[in-house]
Formats: C-alpha cells, sequence, structure tokens
C-alpha cells in the first residue's frame, strides 16, 4: 500500500504585503500629517471662494452646489459674509435693506440670498467661519516649521483666545449688540491660532509615537 505525500504549502505573502503596506501608509500619514490638514484645509476654506467665481462667469450650478454643501455648516448671512466682484467686499443689514435685494428680513430669506451683479456674490462662508479655519491653516503651516519648538498651550491661557469669540459672538446672538466684520474676522482669528496652538503638540506627540512603532517593526523585519 502506497501514501502519497503532498507537498508543503508556503503562506501566501499577499496579507504580509498588504500589512506592510498599511504600515508604510499610517508611516507616512504620521511624518506628513500636519501636510495632510492643511490640504484638507486649504479645500474646506478655499472651495467657498469658489462659488463667488463660479457666478461670476455664469456657471451657476456648480455654485449654487458649493453653497448648498456648506449650508449645514454655516448660516451664510449676506450681511456676515465676504462678497467678491462687486462694489464692496462686505456689506451691513442695513445696507443691503436699503438695496432693496434682500428676499425677506427672515433669516432663512437671508440666507437665500447670494448677491447679484452689482453687489456681487457672497462667499459660502461666514467672515467668522473664513477667519477661524483660515488662522488654522496658517497657523499649521507656521507650527511645521517650528515643530519640536512648540509647546502646548495651558488651557487657562487658551481661554483668552476663546473669551472674545464668545463675548462677540454670544453678545450679537442675544441682541444686546452688532458685531462688525473686522471684530469677527480679529476674534475668529484668534481662536484658530488658539485651537492650533492648543491640539497640534497633542498630535504630534501621538503621530511620533506611531511612526517610532511602525519604523521599529519595519526594521526588525528580514
Amino acid at each position: 500500500m502506497t501514501t502519497s505525500h503532498r507537498p508543503a504549502q508556503t503562506p501566501s505573502p499577499g496579507p504580509d504585503r498588504a500589512a506592510a503596506f498599511g504600515d508604510r501608509l499610517v508611516l507616512g500619514i504620521a511624518r506628513h500629517w500636519v501636510a495632510v490638514f492643511s490640504l484638507a484645509l486649504a479645500l474646506y476654506v478655499g472651495l467657498p471662494f469658489l462659488a463667488p467665481a463660479l457666478m461670476q462667469v455664469g456657471l451657476t450650478g456648480p455654485a449654487r452646489l458649493i453653497y448648498l454643501i456648506y449650508s449645514p455648516a454655516c448660516h451664510q448671512l449676506p450681511d456676515r459674509s465676504y462678497f467678491l466682484f462687486g462694489e464692496q467686499p462686505v456689506y451691513t443689514l442695513e445696507e443691503l435693506e436699503s438695496a432693496a435685494v434682500l428676499p425677506g428680513s427672515g433669516l432663512l430669506e437671508r440666507r437665500r440670498f447670494i448677491g447679484d451683479e452689482t453687489l456681487g456674490w457672497k462667499v459660502a462662508l461666514c467672515e467668522r467661519d473664513v477667519a477661524i479655519y483660515g488662522s488654522m491653516l496658517l497657523a499649521g503651516m507656521l507650527f511645521a516649521l517650528l515643530r519640536g519648538r512648540v509647546r502646548r498651550l495651558p488651557l487657562p491661557i487658551f481661554a483668552l483666545f476663546v473669551i472674545p469669540i464668545a463675548v462677540d459672538g454670544l453678545s450679537q446672538l442675544f441682541g444686546l449688540r452688532t458685531s462688525n466684520w473686522w471684530l469677527r474676522t480679529l476674534t475668529g482669528a484668534l481662536f484658530g491660532v488658539g485651537v492650533v496652538w492648543l491640539v497640534y503638540p497633542y498630535i504630534q506627540e501621538s503621530m511620533d509615537d506611531i511612526r517610532d512603532n511602525i519604523e521599529g517593526k519595519l526594521s526588525r523585519k528580514p
């Protein structure tokens, strides 16, 4: 009676290659996470400026799609937004009402006004949001240049970056006063810088740990 011997099967290299690819992908993100974050912020704060540019050249469909996409994230009130290609970069509510361009005085009606050929076209993010995300983009780029030399911002100091935007926003929300474009821009930019100063050092520490772990694992492989 004869017995057959099957050749020993070698493990497939597929899972190992997939794991190695995943490790290198995570390692790349850990090394260049600031660039990834900055690109995401640049896209997020840049697309709203594309909307008025598209309106100006007559591509109203793509422009209105951008306004629609950003509408859940921002009130888009015209009296609190920048305008491009018009007579002024900003307008007060009184100026818009005197121009008789608003479809109504309610918030929903004001949100629907995106501009015209005379006043220009509204940016799809309000002044404060543009300042917040724009300053985060610039502060993140500065953090990348100073990486390793930036200490965490203590929480009590971070409060100094939050209080101005809270006072400016809440006082206007409850009708105690009316803010203006430069206060919204200033307090938004201050808050954005504070967020980066507070959060980015923590993220850097986590990314350094991930990078060290993966580099050590890859160095042990034959």
